[in-house]
C-alpha cells in the first residue's frame, strides 16, 4: 500500500521564491510538514538570519519536518556561500506512521526543492549545530 503526499502548487511557489532569494549574511529555512490527514505538504514556518542552533529549538521534539536551509558557510579561504541543503528532521519519538509517510516523500520534496545535498537529523537538536552541517559540507 502506497501512499502519495501531494506538494500544492503554493508550497512549491514559497520553495521556489526562498531558493532564489538574495542573501549576504546568515542562514534561512523554510520549514515543511506532512499533513497526515491530507496527505499533503504544508508550510509551517520561514526563519531568516537564523543560527542553526536556534533553528534546532524551534523544531517539534517528536514530529518529522522538511527544513529547506540556506547556509551561510565560511570556507576556509574566508570566502562566504550560501548552499541550499535539506535537513530531513526525523526524530525517534515521532508516530511511526508519520514517520513511514515522512520518509517516503522526501525523495519528491527534495526533488521539488531542487536540492543536492541531504542531512538527516535524528538525534535532536545535537545533530543540528553548525559544526555538524559544516562538517558535512566542508
Amino acid at each position: 500500500m502506497s501512499h502519495t503526499v501531494d506538494i500544492p502548487q503554493s508550497l512549491k511557489d514559497s520553495l521556489r521564491k526562498f531558493r532564489f532569494a538574495r542573501r549576504n549574511a546568515g542562514s534561512a529555512a523554510i520549514v515543511v510538514r506532512v499533513n497526515k490527514q491530507k496527505l499533503i505538504m504544508e508550510e509551517v514556518e520561514t526563519f531568516d538570519d537564523i543560527s542553526p542552533e536556534d533553528l534546532a529549538d524551534e523544531l517539534p521534539e517528536n514530529s518529522p519536518r522538511y527544513v529547506l536551509l540556506s547556509y551561510e558557510l565560511v570556507h576556509p579561504d574566508g570566502r562566504k556561500s550560501f548552499p541550499l541543503v535539506l535537513v530531513n528532521w526525523a526524530p525517534p519519538s515521532s508516530e511511526m506512521g508519520l514517520l513511514t509517510l515522512h520518509a517516503s516523500a522526501i525523495l519528491d520534496f527534495q526533488t521539488t526543492a531542487d536540492v543536492a545535498k541531504v542531512i538527516d537529523v535524528r538525534d535532536g537538536p545535537d545533530g543540528l549545530t553548525k559544526q555538524a552541517i559544516d562538517a558535512q559540507l566542508l
